[in-house]
């Protein structure tokens, strides 16, 4: 499966804006992998304060992005729909490196692998690249918890 819209992303994730962090889905291997796009622009709001001088996106909102294509690829793994009765929530987070600022203008991939499952816990690899080169990697976890 592969290529997946908006549209189809926001049936799938609560977030809206300014806190959407994926715009579109570009593969899907659900159980296995996912790579999302997030388009990065200058009318990011947190780009007003965060060192207005040279714009960068916050290394914590870069986690949240992988956080939420992890989110993706589990609803896509289950075959689950997001309801009132559950929600999938960023758990943990391991092994966070940040390697190279990301700016407006740059285009970042994020590629999510899913490492193991164990009841409502999940733990994926999560890689955020601009340009083949590494912007921040860590390991994640999400929980699926009634809501």
């Amino acid at each position: 499966m592969s290529d997946m819209d908006i549209n189809e992303i926001m049936k799938l994730l609560p977030h809206r804006y300014p806190f959407l962090m994926v715009d579109k889905i570009l593969e899907i291997d659900p159980g296995k992998s996912l790579k999302a796009l997030k388009n990065v622009t200058i009318n990011e709001p947190y780009f007003q304060g965060h060192f207005p001088h040279r714009p960068v996106m916050p290394a914590v909102l870069m986690m949240e992005a992988l956080a939420q294509a992890t989110g993706l690829l589990a609803y896509k793994t289950g075959e689950l729909k997001p309801n009132d009765q559950s929600v999938f929530y960023f758990a943990g987070i391991d092994k966070a490196r940040f390697k190279r600022p990301v700016g407006p203008g740059d285009q970042l991939i994020l590629q999510v692998e899913l490492i193991k499952r164990k009841r409502n816990i999940w733990v994926f690899k999560g890689i955020a690249m601009v340009n083949d080169e590494v912007a921040a990697s860590a390991e994640l976890m999400c929980a699926e918890q009634e809501a």
